[in-house]
């Protein structure tokens, strides 16, 4: 048993595999699982893959609401109309995820259960209140995503539960969805900075609803509401956006490592901010 691979397809066979292997490592497209093993942070040891359960595969319009199953890969999403039409700023984060051969393979449960801070779909994932349906063979509930990750690798995910789906608010309204990543290469680099932003602009360019998340600015993805309510109520300018880039100085958290200082994400994280003074006509 020690080296087993199953492949359940269907949640009913996956719940008797948990049963009967609770120690079994669970992966979908394995892309963040192939890198592991072979820096040998983890130990091949039984595993279950997801990749033949449609179940999770799914993605439907609920009304107000776009549930998306764990098991979609970005690729999918990408070619999905109900996700272009309704979500832009997510579909714009995953046209710069990694290489199309990581795109075709790599899932969106599997980015969100991964918890990195530098994960492209996680600032819009955010930004557009995601919650998530976490499920075990006998239970069931939801968690909006930022309870979820609880830092690098981190998560509230339980013994025997596993994620099987994405639950988007439909995010009527905004006028901006902007998304951008600056890393040393285009779209196989990791974050050194991501932002994400939806604004809702009056026909005057007033601020009436603002979102914003970074990336790879802390141990999580960061959502400042004191950055936000800076804008709501005044309209988009430079002296606005100068002032909320010195909360943005005050909320994140960066770190120095091998791609960038922590001082220059920071001055990263700001002209980001800055930038949207750009995309106020979009």
């Amino acid at each position: 048993m020690k080296d087993s691979l199953f492949m359940p397809h269907s949640l009913k066979e996956l719940w008797e595999v948990i049963e009967h292997v609770p120690d079994a490592l669970i992966y979908a497209g394995g892309t963040d699982l192939l890198v592991k093993l072979r820096k040998g942070i983890i130990k091949v040891g039984p595993m279950v893959c997801l990749e033949k359960i449609e179940e999770l595969k799914v993605i439907e319009d609920r009304g107000d609401k776009v549930f998306i199953g764990a098991g979609v890969s970005h690729s999918d999403i990408l070619r999905s109309d109900i996700i272009n039409t309704n979500f832009p700023v997510l579909i714009r984060a995953i046209e710069v995820l990694g290489s199309p051969q990581i795109r075709n393979m790599g899932t969106i449960g599997g980015n969100i259960v991964t918890a990195s801070p530098a994960g492209d779909t996680l600032p819009p994932l955010y930004v557009l209140e995601a919650q998530l349906e976490l499920h075990t063979s006998n239970s069931k509930r939801q968690l909006p995503i930022d309870q979820f990750i609880k830092g690098p690798g981190k998560t509230q995910l339980k013994n025997g539960e596993i994620l099987t789906g994405i639950l988007i608010p439909k995010a009527y309204g905004f006028n901006i969805h902007h998304f951008e990543k600056v890393g040393k290469r285009k779209a196989l680099s990791i974050s050194i900075v991501s932002f994400c932003a939806l604004l809702r602009l009056s026909a005057e360019g007033v601020v009436e609803d603002a979102r914003f998340s970074w990336g790879s600015v802390g141990p999580t993805v960061i959502r400042s509401h004191d950055v936000e309510s800076l804008l709501i109520g005044n309209r988009l300018s430079i002296e606005m956006l100068n002032r909320a880039s010195e909360q943005v100085k005050k909320v994140i958290r960066p770190i120095d490592d091998i791609r960038a200082s922590a001082w220059y994400r920071k001055e990263v994280a700001c002209n980001l901010l800055m930038r949207l003074i750009n995309y106020k006509d979009e």
